[in-house]
């Protein structure tokens, strides 16, 4: 039987994105989110819960993670659970669940002025009119 591993998620930052390099230089971003999930209780009353959960990416999309979002910022992640666990420098073994993201939509900023800088920052990317080729 075959197995199968896929993780779809929308949520929020709720931390700032946290950057790093391995040693062969390839980009990692971790960064918490949190999905929230409401309904009504029999007796009608309105009923609420939060998952945290822990993800990372790689390369050129941690790049992009890293560059434009932050703390709560919502995102569509696509991605696989992984297992982590390690041993801590008392000696003591750890372990967690986290996604590892595959895929990432930006759904929306926290802040007009994340807007603002998202803005910016792309138009300053682009070439001025007279250096066009066309």
């Amino acid at each position: 039987m075959s197995n199968f591993n896929k993780v779809i998620l929308i949520g929020n930052l709720t931390r700032e994105p946290q950057l790093s390099y391995l040693p062969s230089q390839t980009a990692v971003v971790e960064f918490g989110l949190a999905i929230n999930r409401n309904w009504k209780s029999r007796d009608g009353e309105d009923k609420s819960e939060t998952c945290f959960v822990d993800c990372r990416a790689f390369a050129k999309t941690a790049e992009n993670i890293n560059k434009y979002l932050e703390k709560g910022s919502s995102v569509l992640v696509e991605g696989r659970l992984t297992f982590d666990s390690w041993k801590a420098k008392d000696g003591t073994k750890s372990s967690k669940h986290r996604i590892t993201v595959e895929n990432i939509q930006f759904l929306k900023s926290k802040s007009p002025q994340s807007e603002q800088k998202k803005h910016t920052s792309s138009t300053q990317d682009q070439k001025p009119d007279d250096e066009c080729p066309f």
